[in-house]
């Protein structure tokens, strides 16, 4: 628990840019709705890792998120069920699905299809809401927070493992 708080520290503390941790935040937003062996959620990753975003922000977000998910997957599938059986798009369905490379991306799931809907509605918000947390929590809250004792013991713990010994002895040659 105090490492993950020591991550989430770290990355509000960083020189990442507001928007390289909220997108960071989306990004693990879309993996944690969705099933995690997923095509798109590889492509997710992918861009994650290619774009400069922060990685301690994507992975604290994804367990959070994941969490979330445990009460969002009901109705989420229950949104891509009523996605995938409405009457209008059964022909469109259809005619996705015989491609091969969208079938293989199963689209036709209902929770895919739901957490995908429900994580891109949310993504544009949740972007801009985090990015105005981290901006005000640079400037009201940072100061405050590196005087506290946990933030200070977290610095220390940090400079510990950092200054950790290695376990190579050395050898005197003559």
């Amino acid at each position: 628990m105090l490492s993950i708080l020591a991550k989430l520290l770290k990355a509000l503390n960083s020189e990442a840019s507001p928007s390289q941790i909220s997108l960071a935040v989306c990004f693990a937003l879309i993996m944690a709705l969705t099933p995690l062996l997923s095509w798109h959620n590889a492509i997710v990753l992918l861009l994650a890792l290619v774009i400069k975003v922060n990685l301690s922000a994507f992975i604290v977000s994804l367990g959070l998120f994941s969490l979330l998910a445990w009460f969002v997957d009901p109705y989420s599938a229950s949104l891509g069920e009523q996605i995938l059986t409405a009457p209008g798009l059964q022909e469109t369905w259809t005619s996705l699905y015989q491609i091969d490379f969208l079938r293989i991306t199963k689209f036709n799931h209902t929770l895919v299809m739901g957490g995908l809907v429900v994580s891109l509605i949310a993504f544009l918000p949740v972007f801009f809401l985090c990015r105005f947390l981290v901006v005000q929590y640079r400037a009201k809250l940072l100061a405050w927070v590196e005087k506290l004792w946990i933030a200070k013991l977290i610095k220390a713990v940090s400079f510990i493992v950092f200054i950790k010994p290695s376990h190579h002895k050395e050898r005197a040659y003559v």
